[in-house]
C-alpha cells in the first residue's frame, strides 16, 4: 500500500481521527495507529494531528503506507476484489450526469458506498475499474447508507475532489431526500433541531417481517447539548402528500451531514421511515390499529431516496442532478397513487 490522501466525507463531519480509522480501516490496530500519528506520519490538511483531532468535511487525511491485523478468532477478509468490465459497466449503467470533472450516480438499495468487516462488493471499490490511462481513480464526494438510494457525487481527481469537498464543508451543497414515513406528521411542515450521539447498539427495533434489514453496531440517538460526542443536527421536512392515517410521503432536507440524520430524526418525532430496521420506534403496547398498519405489500426496504443534488461546479456553472424512484419505492408510490410530479413545498424551505 502507498501513501494516500483521503477526503473527509459530510457525514464524517466532526468525527474523531481515531473513530475515523476504525470506520475506514477496520483492521488497522489501535496501537499502530497510535504509533503513526506520534511520529507524525498522519497528517491533516498538511498539519500534525492527534488520535483525538475532530475532523471537518473536505479536509484531506494523509494515510501512510499501514501494517493491519485480524483480530485473533476472526476470519480473515477476503481478497480484495480485482476491478473489472462488469464494475465498469455497472457503475456506468448508474450514471445520472458525467462530465470531465466528475460523475453523478444513481446508487441501488444495497449496495455499500465503501467497505468494512466482511464486505467484498462496494461502490468505492468498484471505482478502481475506472482508473484513467495516468493511474488516476476516481473519489467519493460524500456517502450514502447502504440501504439508501439515489444521488452519489464522484470526482474523477484529487483537486475537484477536494473543491466539492469544501462545498460540501461550507454548506453550499443543497439536498433533497425523499422518504415514506409511518403515520402522519402533525405540523406538515417543520423544522427538527436535535443533538445527536452514538447510542449503545441496537434499538428495540421491530421490523414488520422476519429478517428484513440489517443489523449494524451503530445506533444514533438523542442527546443533550454538551454530552460528549453530541452533535447538533437540523433537518427541514414537509410532507409531500399522505395516505391518513397510514403512512406519509415526506420531502426532508438535511442542513447538517450527520450519521443516520434523517432516519434518527424520523423516529425522533414519532414517525420513523417504513423499512428501517434500527430506527423503528418501541414495540407498540397494543395491537397496531388495522387502520395504521402497513399493507403487506408495501416492501419492507428502507423508503429513503437521495433525490437531489444542487451545488456549485467548481469549474463554474451549477451541478443540479435528481435521482428516480428506486423500485421498492414506485412500488409504494403506485399503490397509494403518489405522483412524482406533485410540487415539493421542501423548495420553500430555508437553506441554513
Amino acid at each position: 500500500m502507498s501513501v494516500e490522501t483521503l477526503v473527509v466525507t459530510e457525514d464524517e463531519d466532526g468525527m474523531r481521527l481515531d473513530r475515523w480509522f476504525k470506520l475506514r480501516l477496520p483492521q488497522l490496530s489501535l496501537s499502530h495507529l497510535n504509533k503513526i500519528v506520534r511520529k507524525g506520519e498522519v497528517r491533516v490538511d498538511g498539519k500534525r494531528c492527534e488520535t483525538s483531532t475532530r475532523l471537518s468535511t473536505g479536509a484531506n487525511v494523509r494515510v501512510p503506507p499501514l501494517q493491519t491485523r485480524v483480530p485473533e478468532g476472526v476470519a480473515a477478509p477476503s481478497v480484495r476484489r480485482t476491478p473489472s468490465d462488469a464494475d465498469a459497466k455497472a457503475l456506468r449503467d448508474m450514471i445520472l450526469f458525467e462530465d470531465k470533472h466528475l460523475l453523478v450516480l444513481n446508487k441501488p438499495y444495497g449496495l455499500a458506498v465503501q467497505g468494512g468487516s466482511g464486505m467484498v462488493r462496494h461502490v468505492d471499490g468498484m471505482l478502481e475499474a475506472l482508473t484513467d490511462a495516468n493511474g488516476e481513480r476516481p473519489r467519493l464526494v460524500h456517502r450514502l447508507d447502504r440501504d439508501t438510494s439515489g444521488v452519489l457525487l464522484v470526482a474523477k481527481t484529487r483537486r475537484i475532489a477536494a473543491d466539492l469537498g469544501e462545498a460540501f464543508r461550507a454548506r453550499t451543497a443543497q439536498k433533497v431526500y425523499w422518504s415514506v414515513v409511518e403515520g402522519v406528521p402533525r405540523p406538515a411542515q417543520g423544522r427538527i433541531s436535535l443533538f445527536l450521539a452514538k447510542g449503545e447498539g441496537m434499538s428495540d427495533a421491530r421490523p414488520t417481517k422476519p429478517g428484513i434489514g440489517r443489523a449494524g453496531l451503530e445506533k444514533m440517538r438523542v442527546a443533550k447539548h454538551g454530552e460528549e460526542d453530541a452533535q447538533h443536527s437540523i433537518t427541514y421536512y414537509a410532507t409531500v402528500d399522505k395516505a391518513a392515517p397510514r403512512l406519509s410521503w415526506l420531502s426532508m432536507k438535511p442542513i447538517t451531514g450527520r450519521t443516520h440524520q434523517l432516519r434518527a430524526h424520523a423516529e425522533a418525532i414519532g414517525h420513523p421511515i417504513i423499512g428501517d430496521p434500527k430506527y423503528s420506534g418501541p414495540k407498540p403496547l397494543h395491537p397496531v390499529d388495522p387502520l395504521r398498519a402497513i399493507p403487506d405489500e408495501v416492501e419492507r426496504k428502507l423508503h429513503l431516496l437521495a433525490r437531489r443534488l444542487r451545488l456549485p461546479h467548481p469549474r463554474g456553472g451549477t451541478i443540479d442532478v435528481t435521482a428516480p424512484l428506486p423500485p421498492h419505492m414506485q412500488k409504494t408510490f403506485d399503490i397509494f397513487g403518489f405522483d412524482v410530479r406533485q410540487y415539493d413545498p421542501i423548495e420553500d424551505a430555508p437553506e441554513a
